[in-house]
This record gives structure tokens, C-alpha cells and sequence, in this order.
């Protein structure tokens, strides 16, 4: 893995590089996301596969409660940006030792997001399905 920019995001600040977003306020301080929030920290990559990678990575270390023990605060637990980068550092090294495997990883965890998506999308419509059939219901029924 190469150099990427690990920072505070900004709104107003347009990100054209691979990017992904990591929530640092809250029990799931850590998690990364696709989509922006007010309270997230943002990581830019020089190319995608290094975002995928550094966004497994974050996944596996909020996945294994790695960031628990730096949550700082009583009432909203969060975490700074100084430990976060400091657990990256910590162990990207650790995936860089075992590159083929840590790739496995990272394919075998897209095509679960996408498999998750699917079905996602299924219950969705299963549920409309669901309204659907009730609302014939009363419809037959004259109410």
C-alpha cells in the first residue's frame, strides 16, 4: 500500500480520487462508508484498488472491535484522528506481509456487499409485494 491522505471531511472540499469515509463519533466509530456524514473522517487513495484494500482493512479492524479501546468521551464516545492513523500504521504492514491472502480477502468481501445489495433489494420488494396483497385485500373487501 502507498501513501493516502487521512483527514477531517469537508463538505464544501471536492474529492476527486478514490475515496471512502470513516464515522469517528458513536459506538461504531471506525465503520467505513460509502456515503459522507457530518461526523466522519475521509481517506483518499491514489487508486481504487488501494481504497479497497485500506477500506477492508478499516472493516476488519471496526469488524474486530479494534477501535473500542481509543474511543474517547463519556456521553458520545469518538475517536481522533491521531489514533485512528496510528492503528492504520500499526497494521498495514501486517497487510502488506501477506498481500495474495489480504487480495483474497478483499474480492471474497466485495462480492459479499454485492450478494448483501441483492438481497437488500429483494426483501424490498417482498415487502412492497406484501403491502400489495393487503391493499387487494381491502380493495375486494369495500373498505
Amino acid at each position: 500500500m502507498c501513501a493516502f491522505i487521512l483527514k477531517s471531511y469537508n463538505q464544501k472540499e471536492e474529492i476527486r480520487n478514490p475515496h471512502f469515509f470513516i464515522l469517528n463519533k458513536g459506538n461504531n466509530s471506525g465503520k467505513p462508508l460509502l456515503a459522507p456524514c457530518p461526523n466522519c473522517f475521509v481517506i483518499i487513495a491514489e487508486n481504487q484498488e488501494q481504497a479497497d484494500q485500506l477500506r477492508t482493512l478499516c472493516y476488519a479492524l471496526w469488524r474486530c472491535r479494534a477501535f473500542e479501546p481509543h474511543l474517547h468521551g463519556s456521553v458520545i464516545p469518538f475517536i481522533t484522528i491521531r489514533s485512528f492513523r496510528s492503528i492504520l500504521a500499526f497494521h498495514i504492514p501486517i497487510i502488506e506481509q501477506y498481500t495474495a491472502d489480504f487480495a483474497k480477502t478483499v474480492q471474497a468481501l466485495k462480492l459479499l456487499e454485492e450478494r448483501e445489495q441483492q438481497l437488500t433489494k429483494t426483501l424490498r420488494v417482498v415487502s412492497e409485494y406484501k403491502q400489495a396483497f393487503v391493499r387487494q385485500f381491502f380493495k375486494n373487501a369495500g373498505v
